[in-house]
């Protein structure tokens, strides 16, 4: 299985990382790779067999969809391992560093775009993911 890896290096405590990771209210802050973008609802059910659902928006209105899964595994303040909506997966790692929290993220990736643009895209999510959590922390 083929898979494509983001990572980022937050400047914020595991405990921070991990609640604004998963916890849906946070979620809204962070879920989208463009300022043009936003993400009005999410819902997580953070339990194997729970579901998660981002909507994922143009602020004009013009597209939005649900980007959802189901958790296979979670293993807290450490990994969560989901099958995505459309059957592709997606893991999502946690480490505590001397810095703060690495956060690494594999999934496979779709076939409807080019591999960079995806990785280009969850890239620039993770990205914003890092801004919100370390504004967290202070």
């Amino acid at each position: 299985m083929h898979l494509i890896t983001v990572d980022a290096h937050i400047q914020s405590p595991l405990t921070t990382v991990w609640s604004a990771w998963t916890q849906a209210e946070h979620v809204q802050h962070w879920n989208f790779a463009s300022s043009d973008w936003h993400c009005p609802s999410a819902t997580n059910d953070l339990r194997t067999g729970g579901e998660f659902h981002y909507m994922m928006a143009a602020k004009d209105g013009s597209m939005e969809f649900d980007f959802w899964g189901t958790h296979q595994q979670i293993i807290p303040e450490k990994q969560i391992s989901t099958l995505l909506g459309d059957g592709r997966h997606m893991s999502v790692y946690f480490e505590s560093t001397p810095e703060g929290t690495r956060v690494r993220e594999e999934f496979e990736p779709e076939k409807m775009n080019p591999e960079e643009m995806q990785q280009m895209g969850w890239q620039m999510i993770l990205n914003n993911f890092k801004s919100y959590a370390e504004g967290l922390a202070k």
